[in-house]
């Protein structure tokens, strides 16, 4: 029979064990839209779909872009209850650019596409 992971753990020296619980920790904090809606909430495609009014293939397209509007990723990430913060990081500084802050326009720039993409 093999090892549990708790004895190869134990073998583990402190710095390793410590590397590994920041990797693990990185990792939870990167996700991609898919991992967030299903790891953060209980929402199917169908819910987010529901709430932005478009199709379920629309979001299910949205969570595999790797490119899109930040009106989308906005609306996306309050659907789930969240906030998005957009930052310029620097090697002597971090800036939070708040030039996308207003989600009520972002939404309102939203709306006009998803109508269209529910009847299409």
């Amino acid at each position: 029979m093999g090892k549990s992971f708790n004895e190869l753990r134990g073998k583990m020296s402190t710095e390793r064990r410590r590397q590994n619980a920041a990797e693990a920790q990185r990792m939870l904090l990167e996700m991609t839209l898919q991992e967030l809606r299903q790891g953060i909430t209980n929402f199917s495609q169908e819910d987010i779909a529901e709430m932005l009014k478009v199709t379920q293939g629309y979001v299910s397209k949205l969570e595999r872009q790797d490119d899109m509007l930040v009106s989308n990723l906005y609306a996306y990430v309050e659907a789930l209850g969240g906030h998005v913060e957009i930052r310029a990081r620097f090697p002597d500084q971090e800036v939070q650019i708040k030039q996308f802050g207003e989600i009520e326009k972002l939404k309102a720039a939203l709306a006009p596409k998803a109508k269209q993409k529910k009847t299409a």
